[in-house]
């Protein structure tokens, strides 16, 4: 019985008006460096190894809605970062470009938008005592 292929994730894609834009707020965001940059494609590397982030050029890119609603563009993925004190990642994304999205379903996560409209959230780990 032959082996079935193996599988590595490598990245996740995220569409951009200008891919060079929206990598260099994530690179700034993560302090990640770049691992390949095309014209209209640029990669993310975590300097520890792992799966990074790229970005394309959509050209007809249409940002995400947050939260759903009828007739818009839905949200179909979104990124989860978690950081170790929420108040000063918020005032670091929002000076590199994000905002902070209107509806916030948590007391422990920020869901923010990104400079181009994608939704992600930071989110700070809750110990028990």
């Amino acid at each position: 019985m032959e082996s079935p292929p193996r599988f590595t994730l490598t990245a996740t894609v995220l569409d951009a008006p200008d891919a060079r834009a929206l990598a260099s707020f994530y690179g700034d965001l993560l302090d990640w460096p770049v691992r390949t940059d095309e014209p209209d494609w640029v990669t993310l590397a975590p300097p520890a190894g792992g799966a990074g982030l790229s970005f394309q050029t959509e050209p007809l890119f249409a940002p995400p809605t947050w939260p759903a609603r009828p007739g818009a563009q839905q949200m179909m993925t979104h990124l989860d970062i978690e950081v170790t004190d929420l108040a000063a990642a918020v005032e670091r994304a929002t000076a590199l470009g994000a905002s902070v999205a209107d509806f916030q379903p948590q007391d422990d996560v920020r869901v923010m938008l990104d400079p181009v409209g994608h939704p992600f959230c930071l989110w700070i780990r809750v110990t028990s005592a």
